[in-house]
This record gives C-alpha cells, sequence and structure tokens, in this order.
C-alpha cells in the first residue's frame, strides 16, 4: 500500500490545491494514504483527516515548519507545531506522539550535523522535487546518509499541484490504521518506493505562488529570487550539461583549434 508523505494544499503560502481536489487526485493515483503536510499550517492537514473517509484514504495529520536546521515534518500530529527553533519542534513532535520526519535533507544543505540526524525519526531518501539547482544529486546523497546512520526511510512527492501527487511514496505494506502505518513507517528495510522526478519548473511555479499569495514585500522578494535562480538552472544550466553529454566531441574539438592556434601563434 504506497502513502505519499510530504504534499500540500492550498492552506500553504506557495500551493493553489484545495482539499478534496488533493484527496481525490491520490485516490485516482491508487494511493492508499498520504500525509498533509502544509508549511506552517495545521488547518489543511485536520481538514483532509476530516475529509478522509469520504475518499477513502488514510491521511496522516502533519506539518512542515522552517527551522535553523532546515524543514522539519511532524508526522501524526494532533495539533500545529508552535516553535521554529530544531530542538523545540522535536519536543513538541514527540510530545504529542508523533514523528519527526526529515525532509530533502539536501536540497539546501551540504552537511546534516550528527545532533540534528540523532534527533530524526525518518529521513525523506526521496523527494521528488528534491534536486535541487546544480545537479547535486541529492535524493541519492540522502539514501546514502540513511543507509549510514540506519534510519528508517520515506518518500514523499512534495506536491504543490495536482499533478505531481504520488511521484514520490513508499509502499508500507498491509496496514488499515493510523497505528499500523506509523510502525511500518519506522521498520529500517523499508525499500520500496515510487521514484518519479518533478521538473523544476514546478519548483519555479510554486515561487511565483508565493509570491503572489503573500502580502509580504520580503516574502514575494525572496520567492521572485528564487524562481529566477531555478529558472536560470533551468534554462541555461541544464543546457550546459546537457550538451556536454550529448555532444562530447564538442570538448576534443575546442581543445583541437586551441592546440592549433597556440602553434599558429608559436
Amino acid at each position: 500500500m504506497l502513502f505519499d508523505l510530504h504534499m500540500h494544499t492550498h492552506y500553504s503560502h506557495d500551493c493553489t490545491s484545495r482539499v478534496d481536489d488533493v484527496l481525490a487526485t491520490a485516490k485516482a493515483r491508487g494511493l492508499a494514504g498520504i500525509a498533509v503536510t502544509d508549511h506552517e499550517c495545521f488547518d489543511g492537514a485536520r481538514e483532509a483527516a476530516r475529509r478522509a473517509v469520504h475518499h477513502g484514504l488514510l491521511v496522516i495529520p502533519a506539518m512542515e515548519v522552517a527551522t535553523e536546521e532546515g524543514d522539519v515534518i511532524g508526522l501524526f500530529l494532533r495539533g500545529p507545531i508552535q516553535s521554529r527553533r530544531f530542538d523545540e519542534v522535536v519536543e513538541e513532535i514527540h510530545a504529542q506522539g508523533g514523528l519527526v520526519y526529515y525532509p530533502h535533507p539536501y536540497k539546501r544543505r551540504n552537511e546534516i550535523p550528527d545532533a540534528v540526524l540523532a534527533r530524526v525519526d525518518v529521513l525523506e531518501v526521496w523527494n521528488a522535487r528534491g534536486e535541487a539547482p546544480g545537479d547535486l544529486g541529492c535524493n541519492a546523497r540522502a539514501a546514502a546518509l540513511a543507509e549510514q546512520a540506519g534510519l528508517a526511510r520515506g518518500a514523499g512527492s512534495d506536491a504543490h499541484f495536482l499533478w505531481e501527487i504520488g511521484r514520490g511514496a513508499v509502499d508500507l505494506g498491509e496496514v488499515y490504521s493510523l497505528a499500523e502505518v506509523r510502525t511500518a513507517l519506522l521498520e529500517r528495510s523499508r525499500d520500496r518506493f515510487v521514484q518519479r522526478e518533478t521538473t523544476l519548473w514546478a519548483e519555479v511555479a510554486s515561487q511565483l505562488v508565493k509570491a503572489a499569495k503573500t502580502r509580504r514585500r520580503d516574502v514575494a522578494r525572496s520567492a521572485l529570487r528564487r524562481s529566477w535562480r531555478t529558472l536560470h538552472w533551468c534554462t541555461l544550466g541544464r543546457g550546459r550539461i546537457a550538451l556536454r553529454e550529448q555532444l562530447p566531441w564538442l570538448r576534443s574539438l575546442v581543445q583541437a583549434a586551441r592546440r592549433l592556434r597556440g602553434r599558429a601563434i608559436s
């Protein structure tokens, strides 16, 4: 049974997907359950949990918050997370009986401190949006980190648009209650995942949505800067890599031309 452990609704500042549409799409994609992980808000998870039975899904109430140690998701929550300090967020999650889920660990960071890993329950080893501009192999590095640290592994689409839902998911086997989902998720031998990468253009689009929805100019400017950096990578950075991969003879040609030019000058 497949579970997408990371997605958003219109309660997030960078998403416009209505809760019922998210649930209906998840069901249509063959998912048995989802975690609704809106940014800095628990309302979407609360609404999705209420309406889950109408769609035949298991919904894990969750929330994603930004901390000084990167984004943190609390799974199996009973209420919103109030703090934004990493240690306090972890304590709040555990006090609710929840799990600390650490998403896209390398998307915007190069190193994860041991003190942070020691407090993580589940590490996201596949995030459909997890490949940051720069072709850094973020998901592969996350999988290696989970193996090294002996952590339970999760996967999610990080969907901000309906078409992304289900592009990242983990197979938890036969589970029919949230208690069974929680137990299954903590099994460290988990190795069956849905891994379909989402284009970075989706990242650009969600940042533009954030800029349009927010009433804060600083947030809008930050979102526009991030969308521009990602757009630049999509159009130029990946283009250069594709050119090198598809035309390996080009470098040899340039080097030969430089050698001939050097001989002519000498």
